[in-house]
């Protein structure tokens, strides 16, 4: 049986009391309410978060690489390794947020990574730099499912999709806004602080985490029943609401902690998820140097500014478009197919951008790419949510979200060393491809059979 939820309401304390109509207009207040004040808050969390673990990717080619001596494998170990920590600390930090509140643990969450990122700064070596990325990854654990898991505590199932499109816009407005900023700093902070100008942008870039999370501690409310800025009745109307949908799911599908661990439907959707970052951290630390070999490539000569501009392109494109995309889903309630489609077609278009007779239809394959990913991420998260609940929805998310950020560690590392193997990027893209089409069959097949998957999940009881 599912455990309550610690801070929040008992489901069945509220039992008696009418669940207000999806159409109640005080609902749809409280839910545009929550929308105002928490969802930009967490997307710019998450902007600064996004930027954080992967600005190693800019400044790879762009002065680190060469001033730590750096290979393509060894870079790609080092932008990998943040995942390992990562994954070590997911699901304790997701059931520890579970435990003392998303307000505390988020908070905790952003100031420690905050320090470890502009300890980046002053690394000496390849060696020093492995360890601070390491614990990188080790500070900033739980970050993501936990917010996942909060976006739960606040909006209905209905609004899910929309909801995590909205804070997860920040991935790409982080690179197409972060990418243009980091090469700013790395031109045009050069010199200060007696600093190259990669390590200035790792120290500016830091800093806002230790800021921001000081800020959580007094801006985030755990929960509706506790939201003082929220009129009661609205209050009231959402924590039933949510209420009512959480004891649903534990009726229906009677997942416990251990369950949400073990069972197959969960592992399965954890490798779906394992094939859209995998294309998503491919591209987002290997792009860079793709642009700068260019030059090479097809004559081009771009400065660090362009460079940056160009990285920014298929990020613009992506956050236009997943919002819509979302929305969509939310609309005709079909998830498996809006999950599954663009995983498929960004897996499809990645391969052939290395064999494109110029820099403008290189930069198409890539930018469909990145809109297949894009697409894929929020709508993927209604697919856990709508089956887990409680402290299983907190294990649950978290395992999905630490198998599936694995990709982040072999997408980089492999990348660069099939690189460093073959002296071109184009059989490590042939990679990205099969991972992230295999991921989106995956996801076919999973919602196939969901019912089976839940029988099998249960069995035993």
């Amino acid at each position: 049986m599912t455990q309550p939820q610690t801070g929040g309401s008992d489901p069945t304390d509220r039992s008696a009391h009418a669940v207000p109509a999806a159409d109640d207009p005080v609902l749809r207040s409280a839910v545009r309410r929550s929308v105002r004040r928490l969802v930009p808050f967490v997307a710019l969390l998450y902007f600064v978060n996004y930027l954080d673990r992967t600005n190693i990717g800019f400044a790879g080619p762009n002065g680190m690489n060469s001033d730590l001596h750096l290979s393509g494998s060894m870079f790609g170990f080092a932008s990998g390794i943040f995942f390992l920590g990562y994954l070590v600390l997911e699901v304790p930090s997701n059931m520890a947020l579970h435990k003392f509140g998303a307000r505390r643990w988020i908070a905790r969450i952003l100031v420690t990574w905050g320090i470890v990122a502009a300890a980046i700064t002053f690394v000496p070596n390849a060696g020093t730099l492995y360890l601070l990325r390491f614990l990188l990854g080790v500070a900033e654990a739980g970050f993501f499912p936990g917010i996942v898991l909060y976006l739960t505590f606040w909006f209905p199932q209905r609004e899910r999709a929309r909801m995590t499109a909205l804070f997860m816009v920040a991935v790409p407005l982080s690179t197409a806004i972060g990418t243009p900023i980091s090469s700013l700093l790395i031109e045009h902070a050069h010199g200060w602080l007696g600093l190259d100008g990669w390590r200035i942008m790792f120290l500016l870039e830091g800093v806002p985490a230790i800021v921001l999370g000081i800020i959580t501690w007094f801006f985030l409310t755990d929960r509706p029943e506790g939201a003082r800025w929220m009129p009661a009745p609205e209050r009231e109307a959402l924590q039933r609401t949510l209420d009512a949908e959480q004891l649903g799911r534990s009726r229906t599908y009677h997942v416990t902690i251990w369950q949400s661990l073990t069972q197959p439907r969960v592992w399965a959707l954890a490798f779906v998820y394992f094939g859209v970052v995998y294309g998503l951290y491919a591209l987002g630390f290997f792009l860079p140097t793709i642009i700068a070999g260019f030059a090479g490539q097809y004559g081009t000569s771009y400065s660090i500014v362009q460079r940056g501009l160009i990285n920014a392109i298929p990020y613009v494109v992506g956050a236009l478009v997943m919002i819509p995309w979302a929305l969509h889903g939310d609309r005709t309630r079909e998830r498996v197919w809006h999950v599954a489609a663009p995983s498929i077609l960004g897996g499809i278009a990645i391969p052939i951008t290395l064999y494109l007779g110029s820099p403008f239809a290189a930069m198409v394959a890539v930018t469909i790419c990145a809109v297949g990913i894009m697409c894929a991420l929020p709508t993927f998260w209604a697919l856990p949510t709508g089956f887990l609940s409680g402290a299983a929805a907190a294990s649950g998310i978290a395992l999905i979200n630490s198998v599936g950020n694995s990709a982040g560690f072999f997408a980089p590392y492999f990348t660069g060393w099939l690189k460093d193997a073959t002296g071109t990027e184009k059989t490590g893209l042939w990679l990205v491809g099969v991972v992230m089409v295999l991921g989106g069959l995956l996801a076919v097949l999973v919602g196939a059979a969901p019912r089976r998957a839940t029988e099998a999940a249960t069995t035993d009881r």
